[in-house]
């Protein structure tokens, strides 16, 4: 079995970051329209925390908080853990099931590259499948 690297997980793409200034609602469809389950949250180019649907679900809604009034940074899982590109993903997978969580940034000397999730360990043809099928329920 061939060892994947993080780097190589986020080789093809382009993180996703917000400010902690923008509006929940305005995350949430960004969220929504590239597909994905958490955005980076940055002062510039550093990391700040993580906002994830989660984060939406629990912090925002089930506490009867405005989404167009609240600030990602607000209600943003803080200061959360990384990793490095040239870790193993299975490290990554570790950190996430030993913290609870579904989302591990990446970062290179405070520089954001991406974030990997613990739907990158399906194999690609399941993941690609599960993506099609997300996307017919959400078109209907």
């Amino acid at each position: 079995m061939r060892i994947r690297t993080v780097r190589s997980m986020i080789a093809s793409q382009v993180p996703f970051t917000v400010a902690a200034t923008a509006a929940v609602t305005e995350v949430a469809k960004t969220m929504r329209e590239r597909n994905v389950g958490a955005m980076m949250v940055v002062d510039g180019t550093r990391l700040t925390g993580v906002f994830t649907e989660r984060d939406a679900l629990f912090r925002v809604l089930a506490a009867g908080r405005d989404p167009a009034a609240t600030r990602v940074g607000e209600v943003m899982t803080p200061s959360p853990q990384t990793i490095h590109p040239d870790k193993p993903f299975v490290d990554a997978l570790r950190m996430m099931l030993e913290g609870g969580y579904r989302h591990v940034p990446v970062v290179d000397e405070g520089r954001v590259l991406g974030i990997v999730s613990v739907r990158d360990a399906l194999d690609p043809e399941v993941y690609e499948a599960k993506k099609e099928l997300a996307t017919r329920e959400f078109d209907r």
